[in-house]
């Protein structure tokens, strides 16, 4: 499909990878692990058409790789108007990103203020389910964790500061958008985080390999949120110890699963989806 006369007065063509008004997507690859001034990337025709809906978030620009536009045209649609639309051929574009960029389709998206988990779960419906978590610092389960919380319909997501940022380039990508759907907020410590779930009322389900109940047995019940702990150090003893721990059974000659599959799994067990 051609662009028609509408579309390329709103195209800027860019044919150095120097040039200042692209600055923010320059080296992203090295740039994610340092932060944006309240920038992130958000890559892919699903996940940008995520970031133009997304209420908590909205978007500075848009970069094309230029062989991507004429198909383009429902996504070119769903820009908003305020928003510049740069296009680069390939070379230019894998310059300005620092490696190859095989999809071609950006956009950097800017943080609004950042809502604290008081005010956040304090906006929850009275049956609500949450996902906490516990040092989890690997991109790729954080995304996925986000992905499965949205497809299990979970009204947020609440972390202690030792999790890894939601809003990486490779942790959105990964969960497919999802962490520009579902609203999430830092706790500045796990004991804060827990004690603050408490006191919305919400029930903590912890989940462990040993924990104390099948998740078979779990009773539905309202205002639920699932703790999930690292891969390998789990969640403290001591809070186990504390709280509803949960199992789900697996082969006796195997450890455990991956936490983002156990997320899985959990959710759909807790969700009033079906």
């Amino acid at each position: 499909m051609a662009e028609n006369a509408e579309d390329k007065a709103r195209l800027v063509r860019i044919d150095d990878p120097d040039d200042p008004r692209i600055g923010p997507y320059r080296d992203i690859r090295e740039r994610d692990l340092v932060g944006r001034q309240g920038r992130f990337v958000a890559e892919g025709r699903v996940v940008l058409n995520v970031l133009f809906s997304a209420r908590r978030f909205e978007a500075e620009s848009v970069l094309l790789l230029e062989n991507r536009v004429d198909g383009s045209r429902d996504l070119l649609d769903a820009v908003p108007d305020s928003v510049p639309v740069y296009v680069a051929p390939a070379h230019v574009l894998d310059a300005i990103a620092g490696f190859h960029m095989h999809r071609g389709i950006l956009a950097i998206g800017r943080r609004r203020p950042n809502e604290t988990v008081s005010d956040l779960l304090a906006a929850l419906p009275s049956d609500a389910l949450v996902v906490a978590l516990a040092g989890i610092a690997n991109h790729d389960n954080m995304g996925a964790i986000f992905r499965n919380a949205a497809a299990f319909g979970a009204d947020a997501v609440t972390m202690d500061p030792t999790c890894c940022d939601p809003l990486y380039r490779k942790a959105i990508r990964v969960s497919v958008g999802a962490a520009l759907k579902v609203p999430f907020a830092t706790a500045p410590s796990l004991d804060d985080l827990v004690g603050k779930l408490g006191g919305a009322g919400f029930n903590l389900i912890a989940l462990s390999p040993q924990g104390d109940v099948d998740i078979a047995d779990l009773k539905p019940g309202r205002r639920r949120a699932l703790l999930l702990g690292s891969e390998g150090m789990g969640l403290p003893a001591a809070l186990l110890a504390r709280l509803t721990s949960v199992r789900i059974p697996i082969a006796s000659d195997f450890d455990s699963l991956n936490v983002a599959a156990a997320s899985a799994i959990a959710l759909h067990r807790l969700s009033n989806i079906g």
